[in-house]
């Protein structure tokens, strides 16, 4: 039996507002890679301090960019310093495509938490405003509330531990990992405020290859339909891609409020975050069958579980119903 339920605060699951938000013409992804390929993620912003890249972000209208608050040292809080790329491939070669614009003011998050960098957010206002193009188009935001109907999430960046610096902006496709499972593996340090993704084996994750120079602070992205929306902010991890250890990121639906309290004051309409419906497969609570779960403590009101990959995932939905989570076999 599958249960259906849909947050959507009106009839149409894309009204007016949304249609300029998630569009990526140029991006006909089927499968995963490693070069993106240009115009395939035309949200993604490269941040740079005095001529070079340091962090990532994304553009969510045409004035503002989103990323982390650890990408910004208290002492370093001067925008005349910072620099935004949008519609930028390569960091070597130059492009027709692409653009910079100034930085004119930083706002980070009151409640930033250096440690665990919970309340992970930062806003950058543009100097002026960009106009959108095939290469250059904002993201939509996930709203409050918003639960997953996919397991594989998409980050982007141009960090990588081994290698050092990537100089084609690369991608790759993470499971999520849900909250519950991931504070087992990171000692009770995940907040609600963030949502992990990776898997578990290892192998892929957003990396920050030494201090200030990575993917902290891209987007981490799911499609919906036709549009993709923002679900999480690069923020931090235990060393790159290692097993047992999922990428964590911040979780944008729970800063709506806050991101329109700052972006609204230069917009004329609130900011296009979006609703969506979520699909869960039913199944026997007693079939535990070869699962391994870190469920002490934990106090759940219903268990759904199925196949995916070689791997098999059990679905806890938590009391408030907000929080859709996976616990998955090691």
């Amino acid at each position: 039996m599958k249960m259906f339920w849909s947050l959507s605060l009106c009839n149409d699951p894309f009204p007016l507002l949304l249609k300029a938000c998630g569009s990526a013409p140029l991006n006909t992804k089927i499968v995963g890679g490693t070069n993106a390929s240009a115009g395939a993620w035309p949200w993604q912003a490269s941040l740079h301090m005095y001529g070079s890249h340091f962090c990532g972000g994304s553009l969510i209208n045409s004035e503002w960019v989103l990323s982390a608050a650890n990408c910004f040292p208290s002492h370093s809080l001067n925008p005349t310093s910072y620099t935004v790329y949008l519609g930028q491939q390569s960091k070597k070669l130059t492009n027709s495509n692409e653009l910079s614009r100034k930085v004119s003011e930083i706002i980070l998050h009151p409640d930033y938490d250096n440690l665990p960098h919970d309340n992970d957010m930062a806003l950058l206002h543009l100097s002026s405003p960009v106009n959108f193009t095939n290469y250059i188009q904002p993201v939509c935001l996930a709203a409050e509330g918003s639960t997953f109907n996919s397991d594989t999430m998409w980050v982007t960046g141009w960090g990588n531990a081994n290698s050092g610096e990537q100089q084609i902006l690369q991608e790759v496709d993470v499971p999520v990992v849900g909250n519950s499972k991931c504070n087992c593996l990171y000692e009770e340090l995940i907040t609600d405020n963030m949502m992990c993704a990776g898997p578990l084996e290892g192998g892929k994750d957003s990396c920050q290859y030494r201090q200030y120079i990575g993917d902290s602070g891209g987007p981490m992205v799911i499609k919906q339909g036709s549009k993709w929306i923002q679900a999480g902010i690069v923020s931090f991890g235990e060393g790159c891609a290692q097993p047992n250890f999922p990428g964590v990121y911040t979780r944008v639906s729970k800063y709506q409020n806050w991101i329109n309290q700052h972006v609204g004051l230069n917009n004329t309409v609130n900011l296009p975050f979006q609703e969506f419906q979520t699909t869960i497969v039913n199944c026997d609570p007693s079939d535990t069958t070869e699962i391994n779960i870190c469920t002490e403590g934990l106090n759940f009101q219903q268990v759904f579980a199925e196949s995916f990959s070689v791997l098999q995932a059990c679905r806890l939905i938590s009391q408030t119903e907000t929080d859709l989570s996976y616990c998955v076999q090691l």
